[in-house]
């Protein structure tokens, strides 16, 4: 008989659990359905996106144009790309010439707000090839540059949705603190890097304000990706400056190939210092999932690479 009572009692319990199933479903489908009805924010690549998430909070849906790993510069767009922007309340880009697709793209979406993020800050002319004289697109990778960022999509969110700006004001002014922190971070343990180790060799140019933030030398192969990348002549001349400057590491960027570089290494005698991520976040399971992880990924790659030891 007790075995026959354990037995009623599952049964029963399974019974619940089944009559259970399709209200949780349901409870998901209406959450989700919920989200899916907050304004869409569109960025065109992945940090920007992160750094819009952590000012958005929950009240927006952000999503970012291209996924992780994408070359910004040369993005390829495609008709879903357009219909996903079309029902975009706002459309948060770059600018300074990172997105030159965008005089393909944006003409579809006249009716779709976009707001530039880097209002503001004073751009770094590219000093190589034919580039010479346009602005550096990579203001992001300084956080003192970061800084203004946070504060244009601050404004651009409370001019969308005026009724969340305390939220974003709060969420901004957190994240903020959190860049600050970093910068600080970043600034004493680079600080620590003796002269003839203050050099940051990489593929693509994209490192001249963090250089210029904490007084580093940069080299790099390209000025920027979708130009020559890899040439002769620009190994060459990389491979000269690494000999003679006896610079330790040399360094390349996820989105990009680094075969040329590791050339450049081994013709050189530098080691191959690993991977920097700049243009695109990793995806969620990767080392930099969020923009501050990318930051603290690079400055551990670039110390270990250059001294041997881990970035305090």
């Amino acid at each position: 008989m007790r075995g026959l009572s354990w037995l009623v009692v599952g049964v029963l319990l399974l019974g619940s659990c089944a009559a259970l199933a399709p209200q949780n479903r349901q409870q998901t489908r209406q959450t989700q359905i919920q989200r899916e009805k907050r304004p869409l924010v569109l960025t065109t690549f992945t940090v920007l996106a992160d750094m819009a998430q952590q000012v958005a909070g929950d009240r927006l849906r952000v999503e970012s144009l291209m996924k992780p790993g994408a070359e910004v510069h040369g993005y390829e767009f495609t008709p879903r790309d357009l219909v996903r922007a079309q029902e975009a309340a706002l459309i948060l880009e770059n600018g300074l010439g990172l997105e030159r697709w965008g005089d393909r793209f944006y003409p579809s979406l006249p009716n779709v707000p976009r707001v530039t993020l880097t209002e503001g800050i004073t751009p770094i002319p590219i000093q190589e090839a034919t580039y010479r004289g346009q602005p550096n697109p990579h203001a992001w990778m300084s956080p003192q540059n970061a800084l203004i960022y946070v504060e244009n999509i601050r404004k651009a969110l409370t001019d969308l949705d005026p009724a969340g700006a305390e939220i974003y004001a709060a969420n901004a002014a957190a994240y903020q603190a959190q860049i600050r922190a970093l910068d600080q971070k970043l600034r004493q343990a680079l600080a620590a890097l003796p002269a003839n180790k203050r050099y940051l060799v990489t593929c693509e140019g994209a490192f001249s304000y963090l250089a210029r933030d904490y007084a580093l030398q940069e080299v790099s192969l390209w000025p920027v990706n979708a130009d020559q990348e890899g040439t002769p002549r620009q190994m060459a001349r990389v491979i000269e400056i690494v000999r003679r400057q006896q610079i330790p590491a040399v360094f390349c960027e996820s989105t990009v190939n680094a075969a040329p570089q590791q050339q450049v290494a081994r013709e050189s005698g530098a080691a191959f210092g690993g991977i920097f991520y700049v243009d695109s976040l990793s995806p969620p399971t990767g080392p930099a999932p969020t923009y501050l992880d990318l930051l603290k990924y690079n400055l551990h790659t670039l110390i270990h690479g250059l001294t041997g030891r881990t970035a305090p």
